[in-house]
């Protein structure tokens, strides 16, 4: 595992982070859109088709990665208030202000969705006496996904930053192992107890009371609580629903498609190159190397994501409370967001 800060200095640079997954995860999708819309106004700020030139910019972005709400959610935010105003100079000013601001909103509500969180960790610690909270989660939904503290890991830091013994199951979250680099990195930077797991095994941990409960990121959901998740994430909620061990998912508001209704049948699903099923990478004396598992000649197919019917989930954790998913109660915590169909 190696951490990289990396300069993204143009539109394409952008768009070629997002689709490469330099940089992923909602959250950062979204944020790192909203500084394209940036470098766009910096680029065509003067021009006389400056208008036409931006919009088709922030289309290009937009057309980046298909799954993940945050990504067009971001882009027409900032767009928005570019075209309120005239001079280049202000455009660009009011560009970075807007991405600026998604920014430490989106951190904020990350935090916010930890102490919310922490409650749930917080009682079944309490009905356990104590004994360590065993957590399962799937991808990574920490804060190399979300500016900061993570969606799904934000619970788990503040329950270990309040001295609750916490155990994190971490899915390997095949076929790009972001649980198995991310995750698992993460956690132990931040001292956090983990183990790796291979993502079939889940199952196998409920059936023996080993799990307490499931947190999990999300790429887009809906207003009525289906949730488009990492490939893998539908078969930890068949499998805790079979357990009765609660399945949660934490997003912030920005992370709600108040347009779409069913899930399965649309929210995009990302299929990606195959050949990122067919060949894994690792480090081999400090050195990464990249091996192909499978016949040369056989196909793949790489599907990015799958989606989970509200009916399987527990709840979700956001920044404004803890809400079933239903659009009823998700209407409730967010009366003021904006009405499906709009």
């Amino acid at each position: 595992m190696e951490f990289v800060v990396a300069d993204l200095k143009t539109v394409d640079h952008i768009i070629a982070a997002i689709k490469e997954m330099f940089v992923r995860g909602a959250p950062l999708i979204g944020v790192t859109a909203a500084y394209g819309v940036y470098l766009a106004a910096v680029n065509f700020g003067s021009e006389k088709n400056a208008d036409n030139d931006l919009i088709n910019e922030c289309n290009r972005i937009k057309s980046a990665r298909p799954t993940a709400v945050n990504l067009s959610w971001a882009v027409d935010r900032v767009c928005t208030e570019v075209l309120k105003v005239e001079n280049a100079a202000e455009r660009i000013a009011a560009a970075r202000f807007e991405a600026e601001r998604i920014a430490e909103e989106e951190a904020e509500n990350c935090r916010k969705i930890g102490e919310h969180g922490l409650s749930l960790v917080e009682e079944i610690s309490r009905n356990k006496k104590g004994k360590t909270v065993n957590i399962l989660t799937h991808c990574n939904a920490g804060w190399l996904a979300c500016i900061e503290y993570g969606t799904a890991t934000a619970p788990i830091y503040a329950a270990f930053e309040k001295g609750i013994d916490v155990h994190v199951w971490v899915d390997e979250t095949r076929p790009l192992n972001q649980g198995a680099r991310l995750t698992a990195w993460e956690l132990g930077k931040h001292g956090v107890r983990h183990t790796v797991i291979t993502d079939n095994a889940g199952g196998h941990l409920m059936q023996h009371g080993m799990v307490d409960m499931v947190i999990v990121g999300t790429d887009r959901t809906t207003y009525t609580g289906d949730v488009a998740n990492k490939i893998g994430t539908y078969l930890k909620a068949l499998a805790a629903r079979d357990n009765n061990v609660p399945f949660y998912v934490a997003l912030p508001s920005s992370t709600f498609d108040w347009k779409i209704r069913d899930g399965i049948n649309e929210i995009p699903i990302e299929e990606r190159d195959p050949d990122e099923i067919r060949y894994v990478q690792g480090l081999n004396q400090g050195e990464t190397k990249t091996v192909l598992v499978p016949p040369a000649e056989s196909p793949a197919a790489n599907y990015a994501f799958d989606v989970t019917p509200a009916r399987l989930v527990t709840g979700f954790i956001t920044e404004k409370g803890i809400c079933k998913a239903s659009e009823q109660d998700i209407k409730r915590l967010f009366p003021d967001s904006d009405k499906p169909g709009k």
